[in-house]
């Protein structure tokens, strides 16, 4: 039975911390999810262990944490310079152990009970945190925009902040994105000084929208961002997708409170981002993005609350056009070479049409100077039109496909065939010119021959919508299943195929396609991978790193994929090439058929959180090969205290006479006398190298098999523990390939599966978080800390599930989360 000890350090995951350690059996069960209790309102859950009036709570904050977060000076090494860049994993759990000083406290910690922290702040110690979240890795469907999250860092929505400001009198000034040049640039100062101005200090009668949002409210400035305008242009042309995302009530009327709000879509969530209206100035004109009418403002507020998004108005600096399509529809995108593109193009361009996906085509330039040059044609190199239409018509008895495209400009049109005063359209039948929409006006749009625009365009970008990006009414929607994970270095950071001994550790996604495109003998999806948060965290030093996936014929079962599997299977399909881009989507025809996607970094060791989303035409059932969490342990054996029962080898001879001349006659040995005789023992041993084992593993070993509670170790409760020991020697000794005495964070999943042990991904980076070193190397000392807090975690689980029934509500890699963690 577990204990609580008094302990000094507090391990790895908690140096520089003192105080009691909640790790009794009966100390867990109040802690299940459904009943904790945020502890920044004082949640405590009662211990029920007899004559120990204790309680343990916990608290969850983002990084970087304040007040119960440890100081960056006690992390281990493996953790500093990694918070930054892996912000999801780096949230912290602290644990709380509650220790009432007199006893008209004891009635306030009943279980379920709140209590405010400053009453109990003086009878608490904190005892450990770790930067780790058990996050479920099933498959998600896609947000709904109205469900967009407040961002504020009070906490606090757009119209809660705004009425704060009416009732005040006061205009709103963000504290999160502030009026000065860190909200500006990271790496360098402004060329000039800039002013903050909001727009009624720049113009006299400041208007959001004048006249309706079109193209020519939207101007570059003095940034590098016309990759961000040039989506923004073409959100424009769509009024329901511009409404989401620049909500339109919003003015400089009697209600005006220096405050507006804007709605992006970020890694499967739809968010809300509040900002104030004051923007950079120099000689009282914009310095960015800005309206060709002076006094219209909502492109330049829509800029800086994307620069908001992103950390800086610098970090918009250099992107692909389709990256902001993405984040202002949460579609997914392509991208085609049009002369290489497939056979089938005119039927993807006619389906991703028909599904409202926004498409853009341009002409390559072959120099600066042919930057926006005129064509004999009509079309304009190195501009972003966009596709508005796909169609077949009747011509001189044979089908003619023809395809729409719009020039943003409103005027300069295609001159060709079928352009629109060409002579083709005079044999074509009013009816059905009619139902194509075509006119003879200079608006911008025209249509042209399928095959002239093969001909005369380079590329086509493809921003497929999710389905809560379509209207209801629309028939033809896609499918989406989201997957969201993180490459973790050491334990599931593989790198690409190249690097066999450590690919096969990279996460492994399973999908289930079972129905056949309409008419079609396979099916047909996207598979679209994102790294997240890189252009935010550039100020860190993080670079967009060159990522892709594999797709492999699922050889059956549900565990997670070994290196043999990769060594003797080619994959089916993958993604065209390993690119330093924010995304990479490519679209597939299999087979009906299960298959493993591994999405993975090109170099190993590499560290990023990832969003996987898979769009297909028929619905795919996809599932996290790690989400599943298993024990399968042996029964203890009975310690037999008696050595007349059964013959002692002389192995066992050995050490009962070295436990007679260091324990006395109660042949019990404290966790002190057991660390000598271990180390006395194993060092004779030449099959193993270690340096020794730990006082803090032999305290584990003695909480793991003292069965009589008396915080010592019997020779009958020893025996038993050796047997285990020997096992797990041979293990370690298996994946210790170069026999150096440590074996790789990469083989832990495997040696722990052979242990009896199938973790998924994130209790893997947990543990290899805590116990690998900088070299993502673990000593057998650090394993077999590792198995024993794991094999107890199994048991005392086990145990409550059997004598609680309200403990069921937990699950085992909760648990085992929880019991790892303190």
């Amino acid at each position: 039975m577990l204990g609580f000890s008094r302990v000094g350090q507090q391990g790895r995951a908690c140096r520089g911390y003192k105080g009691y350690t909640p790790s009794c059996s009966l100390c867990f069960a109040p802690l299940a999810p459904h009943s904790l209790k945020s502890a920044a309102r004082g949640g405590g859950e009662r211990c029920q262990a007899p004559r120990r009036p204790v309680t343990a709570g916990w608290a969850q904050q983002p990084f970087p944490g304040e007040d119960l977060a440890p100081p960056r000076h006690s992390w281990p090494s493996s953790w500093r310079g990694r918070a930054d860049r892996l912000p999801s994993l780096f949230a912290f759990r602290v644990f709380i152990v509650l220790l009432p000083r007199c006893s008209e406290l004891l009635p306030l910690l009943s279980p379920c009970t709140l209590v405010p922290l400053s009453l109990i702040s003086p009878c608490f110690s904190l005892v450990g945190a770790m930067p780790y979240l058990l996050r479920d890795s099933k498959p998600r469907p896609p947000p709904l925009p109205r469900e967009a999250r407040a961002t504020h860092s009070s906490g606090k929505a757009y119209e809660e902040l705004k009425q704060e400001c009416l009732r005040r009198g006061s205009l709103f000034e963000d504290p999160d994105f502030p009026a000065s040049d860190a909200s500006l640039f990271f790496s360098e100062k402004p060329p000039v000084p800039f002013l903050w101005k909001r727009p009624g200090d720049i113009v006299k009668d400041p208007k959001f929208i004048l006249g309706g949002a079109t193209r020519t409210d939207i101007c570059q400035g003095d940034l590098g961002d016309c990759w961000l305008l040039a989506a923004i242009a073409s959100l424009t042309l769509n009024e329901k997708t511009l409404a989401r995302v620049v909500p339109l009530d919003q003015n400089f009327g009697p209600d005006y409170a220096g405050i507006f709000h804007f709605q992006f879509w970020q890694h499967n969530e739809w968010l809300d981002v509040v900002i104030d209206d004051r923007l950079p100035t120099f000689k009282g004109r914009l310095v960015f993005l800005h309206s060709a009418e002076h006094n219209e403002f909502w492109s330049a507020l829509l800029e800086k609350a994307y620069a908001k998004l992103n950390g800086s108005y610098e970090a918009l600096k250099g992107g692909s056009t389709i990256e902001a399509m993405e984040d202002f529809t949460g579609g997914v995108g392509e991208m085609y070479e049009v002369k290489t593109a497939p056979d089938n193009f005119y039927e993807i361009l006619e389906k991703a049409l028909k599904r409202c996906s926004m498409v853009g085509c341009s002409i390559d330039t072959s120099s600066a100077a042919e930057s926006e040059a005129k064509t004999p044609f009509g079309l304009i190199k190195g501009h972003a039109y966009s596709m508005t239409g796909i169609d077949e018509v009747s011509y001189r008895g044979q089908k003619v496909r023809l395809i729409r495209i719009r020039n943003p400009w409103g005027q300069v049109e295609w001159n060709g065939p079928w352009s629109d005063n060409s002579l083709e359209w005079r044999l074509v039948s009013p009816s059905e010119q009619k139902r194509l929409s075509q006119t003879a006006l200079d608006d911008g749009e025209f249509w042209m021959k399928f095959e002239d625009f093969k001909v005369h365009f380079d590329k086509v970008e493809i921003c497929n919508l999710t389905p809560d990006a379509l209207e209801d009414s629309t028939a033809h929607k896609w499918e989406v299943t989201i997957h969201e994970g993180s490459w973790v270095r050491g334990s599931t950071a593989g790198g690409c195929r190249n690097f066999l001994d450590t690919f096969w550790t990279n996460p492994q996604i399973k999908m289930h396609l079972t129905e056949t495109d309409d008419g079609q003998d396979d099916c047909t999806f996207i598979a679209a991978l994102m790294q997240k948060d890189r252009r935010k965290l550039r100020k860190f030093g993080a670079e967009t790193l060159s990522i892709g996936y594999s797709i492999y014929e699922s050889p059956g079962g549900d565990g997670h994929l070994n290196k043999d599997f990769f060594r003797y299977h080619a994959s089916k399909a993958r993604s065209k090439t390993y690119i330093n881009l924010r995304e990479v989507s490519n679209r597939f025809k299999l087979p009906p058929g299960d298959y493993i996607l591994v999405p993975t970094t090109f170099e190993p060791h590499q560290e990023a959180d990832f969003c996987l989303r898979i769009f297909s035409e028929k619905k795919a059932i996809t599932e996290d090969l790690d989400e599943n969490v298993a024990i399968d342990l042996p029964e203890p054996p009975n310690p037999n205290p008696s050595p007349q029962a059964t013959g002692e080898t002389e192995e066992e001879k050995q050490f009962r006479a070295l436990f007679e001349k260091i324990s006395g006659e109660d042949m019990e040995v404290s966790a002190e006398e057991l660390e000598y005789v271990l180390n006395a023992v194993l060092k004779n041993k030449k099959d193993i190298k270690f340096k020794k084992l730990s006082l803090i593993s032999c305290r584990n070993i003695i909480s793991l098999m003292d069965t009589s509670g008396n915080g010592t170790l019997e020779f009958s409760e020893f025996k038993v523990f050796w047997e285990k020991l020997k096992k797990w020697i041979n293990i370690f000794l298996l994946f210790d390939s170069d026999k150096s005495g440590s074996m790789s964070s990469y083989e832990l999943r495997s040696a722990l599966k052979a242990a009896g042990y199938q973790l998924n991904n994130y209790l893997l980076q947990l543990i290899v978080l805590r116990y690998s070193d900088e070299q993502f190397q673990i000593e057998f000392d650090d394993f077999l800390n590792c198995l024993i807090r794991l094999e107890n975690a199994s048991r005392v689980f086990q145990a409550l599930s059997v004598k609680n029934k309200e403990f069921i509500n937990l699950n085992i890699g909760e648990f085992i989360n929880l019991a790892m963690n303190i």
